[in-house]
């Protein structure tokens, strides 16, 4: 048996449902679906105006499940990809840059546990840790062995 035919809105509280959306992830999801006479963006702009669709909560969604893994610059550079600009791009800059060293520590640890003997395994290790997003300073520190803390 088919599947019933959603309409464009119950197709978007399906997909919010799940998880949360940047409104340019959103729209293009739902643009594959829209038939002539569907308006995309009046149907954001209720979303939003709905509170069901929000940037904020979207932002915080991705850096809670991407934060564990990656540094900064990728977290960023995702965020921009999905239409976070501005101001709240900065503030959330900001509240990132706090924990970077320790995350970067958890990531090394994780992966490798201990510091590296010669000069090959430690450029690898760097190498992994620069691909992940974090920055020189809190690869070095990782790299070290020293606690975020202690600084």
């Amino acid at each position: 048996m088919a599947a019933p035919h959603l309409s464009l809105k119950g197709r978007a509280l399906r997909y919010l449902s799940m998880r949360e959306h940047s409104r340019l992830e959103l729209g293009r999801k739902l643009a594959r679906h829209a038939e002539e006479g569907d308006d995309v963006d009046a149907l954001l702009d209720f979303l939003e105006k709905n509170n069901w669709l929000s940037q904020e909560r979207f932002s915080e969604s991705l850096i809670h499940r991407r934060s564990a893994r990656f540094g900064n610059s990728r977290i960023m550079a995702e965020l921009q990809s999905h239409g976070v600009k501005g101001e709240a791009l900065q503030e959330l800059k900001a509240g990132l840059a706090d924990s970077e060293m320790a995350r970067a520590r958890d990531v090394w640890e994780r992966k490798y546990g201990t510091v590296a003997s010669d000069p090959a395994e430690r450029n690898k290790q760097m190498r992994f840790l620069m691909q992940r997003g974090f920055s020189q300073r809190a690869v070095k520190a990782a790299m070290q062995g020293r606690d975020p803390e202690d600084e």
